[in-house]
C-alpha cells in the first residue's frame, strides 16, 4: 500500500518538472535573462515546498510509533556492532602497520 502512495508521489513531481519550462529568450536581451532565472527558481522552489508538504503528510499519516521504536532500537544496536567491529578493524591495521604480530 505505501509504493502507491510513493507511485501517485513520483508522477506528481514528473507531472510538476514538466511544467517547468522557459520563454525562448533572444540572445540581444541580456537584461531578460535574470528575470527569467528568477522565475524558473520560484517554480522549482514552489515545486519543492509542494513535494515537501506532501512528504510531511504522506509521513504523518502512515506514521507507526511502534515501527518507530524497533528502527530507533536497530540503529543503535547496529552502529554499537559496526563501532566495535571498525576499532577491531583498526587495531589490525596499525598493528600491521606497525609490525606486530
Amino acid at each position: 500500500m505505501g509504493t502507491r502512495y510513493f507511485l501517485a508521489l513520483f508522477l506528481i513531481l514528473l507531472v510538476l518538472g514538466f511544467e517547468v519550462r522557459g520563454d525562448p529568450v533572444p540572445q540581444q536581451e541580456e537584461t531578460a535573462s535574470p528575470a527569467l532565472l528568477t522565475k524558473v527558481q520560484e517554480s522549482l522552489l514552489g515545486y519543492w515546498d509542494l513535494a515537501k508538504t506532501a512528504a510531511q503528510k504522506l509521513y504523518k499519516k502512515t506514521y507507526l510509533p511502534t515501527m518507530d521504536e524497533k528502527i530507533r532500537d536497530i540503529y543503535s544496536k547496529s552502529t554499537a556492532a559496526m563501532t566495535t567491529y571498525a576499532g577491531i578493524f583498526t587495531d589490525q591495521v596499525i598493528s600491521l602497520l606497525k609490525g606486530e604480530h
